[in-house]
């Protein structure tokens, strides 16, 4: 598949939670248009719906939108990628490609369900991507080129950042970025009922919370210094921020959050073996 973006045909096969976020990114960053974009979903009721809300065609027939298509992105559960892939193989050839963004289903896996040498290219996007601040790490299978691997990260930088990794580093992928916002999220919810625990009231502390958290990200992303040399530049002598680490570091705080993501890490290994 080596045409122009304004001639690519798109199909979302499964176009729910993450499928439904890409879509409509790509609508509204003029990626493609409207009539290059097909989607499917389980129920005709909720096609109609949708193709309304969307000014797209959505269907509930996989064969039908993935031969309209170039491009197929997987959007099914990832124990519905093997069946799809069969369904829909008498569709697929070696001028299209699929995405998929299934947890745990390997390239290979992918390649020997669609029997034919189609470039397969496998992604981990995470929920942040709903607001267009997403983390997205990609992995190609063995008939990707270069070019397709541009393509898939221009794709997926329409809901955020884009990384390319090897497919073995996918499980701790899921484990970092993709579980990451839960444990964000008991960290903010702690802070703020720390705050409340100090005396603040509670939306002040959510917001106070929330909005440190966000600009100490972005102080990483955009400054690219270390966390511990912008840590550091906080901590003054004898100060109130060293006691804070203190208590964190007692309370084991670091060593938690790396053996979450060790865990999170196995578990992923674990499903992806089936």
């Amino acid at each position: 598949m080596n045409k122009d973006l304004s001639q690519v045909r798109v199909a979302v096969l499964g176009a729910g939670k993450m499928g439904g976020i890409l879509l409509q990114a790509f609508l509204k960053q003029q990626l493609f248009r409207q009539e290059q974009l097909i989607a499917t979903v389980a129920h005709e009721e909720r096609a109609q719906v949708l193709s309304a809300q969307w000014g797209v065609e959505v269907t509930t027939d996989n064969v039908e939108a993935a031969k309209k298509a170039d491009l197929v992105l997987l959007g099914v559960k990832p124990f519905q990628v093997g069946d799809l892939l069969k369904q829909i193989r008498p569709a697929l050839n070696t001028d299209k490609m699929l995405i998929s963004f299934a947890t745990g289903v390997k390239t290979s896996a992918m390649e020997d369900a669609a029997g034919v040498a189609i470039p397969v290219i496998r992604s981990m996007p995470n929920t942040p991507s709903m607001l267009g601040v997403g983390m997205t790490a990609l992995c190609r299978g063995k008939h990707v080129t270069d070019e397709q691997m541009l393509l898939a990260s221009r794709i997926f930088e329409t809901i955020g950042r884009t990384v390319i990794v090897d497919e073995k580093h996918m499980d701790a992928v899921t484990a970092l970025s993709a579980s990451g916002p839960a444990y964000i999220y008991i960290i903010l919810e702690s802070l703020a009922e720390a705050g409340v625990k100090v005396g603040l009231p509670r939306d002040t502390a959510t917001l106070l919370a929330a909005q440190m958290t966000f600009g100490a990200s972005k102080m990483v992303l955009d400054t690219g210094y270390h966390p511990a040399l912008l840590k550091d530049a906080v901590t003054t002598p004898a100060g109130c921020t060293i006691d804070g680490i203190l208590e964190l570091e007692e309370g084991g705080l670091r060593v938690t959050l790396i053996k979450a993501v060790m865990r999170a890490a196995q578990r992923a290994r674990e499903l992806a073996a089936g």
